[in-house]
């Protein structure tokens, strides 16, 4: 990493550590599956949509865009390079994804089924507007518990079945704790974070962030699947609840966390050659 102050997260080294265990049982997957990985299972696009998060930096620090100039675009769009990004990604999974867990993951979404679901996940992820996509799911899911249906069930399974090990919300607050912590350090902000009080601010508000975030999920999942049926997006929750599934989603988790925060600590970086000092 390239920053002083960078933070090791447990919940990624935890789920690497996982990954890697397995990978020691099982030859890991050459260079050329794993890139066709990226593309069968949508996950390559998933970590282009990290792109669209850059957006967001500015107001973590209490800032705009506006803030940094005409630098701005062309700066994020160097950090989060989405070149850059795969080529992260394929460096780790080609350490810790099996054959054997690519091969099992790669034949559902390469089935009719599957194609239908990377396309549906595909363009959600890119939708720029989340706020739009967020009201229409939240009109969706309304709809679905006033008629008593399922879906709603169902949806939040499958929510559960992506996030098994319950890390998002504690992911998310790494990597907001990672790119605050990249920021003072790098001299964006007038005042010097505390890290122990940042992080018992974040504990704090966790039970909150994370209710927002299941609300969050369950409106996205409802606009993302809404032309899908109940039975196929009940075979979807089956196969993401198989162990060899799971397993491949705790690491695909794991590698997508990782290098968001770490592109958010190389903005840190690159935002104060742009702007100088501002109060938090």
């Amino acid at each position: 990493m390239t920053l002083s102050r960078t933070i090791r997260p447990l919940v990624f080294i935890a789920a690497l550590a996982v990954a890697l265990l397995a990978a020691m049982q099982a030859r890991a997957a050459d260079r050329d599956r794993l890139e066709a990985f990226l593309e069968v299972t949508g996950f390559g696009v998933a970590l282009d949509s990290i792109a669209l998060a850059a957006g967001d930096a500015p107001a973590m620090l209490g800032m705009q865009t506006g803030d940094f100039g005409s630098d701005w675009s062309r700066v994020s769009q160097q950090v989060f390079d989405t070149e850059k990004m795969q080529e992260m990604a394929l460096d780790i999974l080609s350490e810790t994804l099996s054959d054997e867990h690519l091969s099992h993951a790669a034949e559902f979404y390469a089935s009719p089924l599957g194609q239908r679901l990377v396309e549906a996940e595909n363009t959600s992820h890119m939708v720029e507007d989340d706020e739009a996509k967020q009201q229409e799911g939240r009109a969706l899911v309304a709809d679905a518990v006033e008629q008593g249906d399922e879906r709603v069930e169902t949806l939040q399974n499958l929510n559960e079945a992506v996030d098994s090990d319950g890390n998002s919300v504690r992911a998310v607050q790494e990597i907001q704790v990672r790119f605050l912590m990249a920021a003072s350090n790098a001299g964006i902000l007038e005042q010097d974070l505390d890290e122990r009080a940042l992080r018992a601010a974040m504990k704090a508000g966790e039970d909150e962030m994370r209710q927002a975030m299941r609300v969050s999920a369950l409106a996205g999942a409802a606009y993302t699947y809404q032309n899908f049926s109940n039975d196929e997006l009940q075979a979807y929750l089956k196969a993401l609840e198989h162990p060899d599934m799971q397993t491949v989603y705790q690491l695909m988790n794991a590698v997508q966390y990782e290098i968001m925060a770490n592109r958010f600590e190389v903005l840190a970086a690159r935002m104060a050659e742009m702007h100088p000092g501002q109060e938090l």
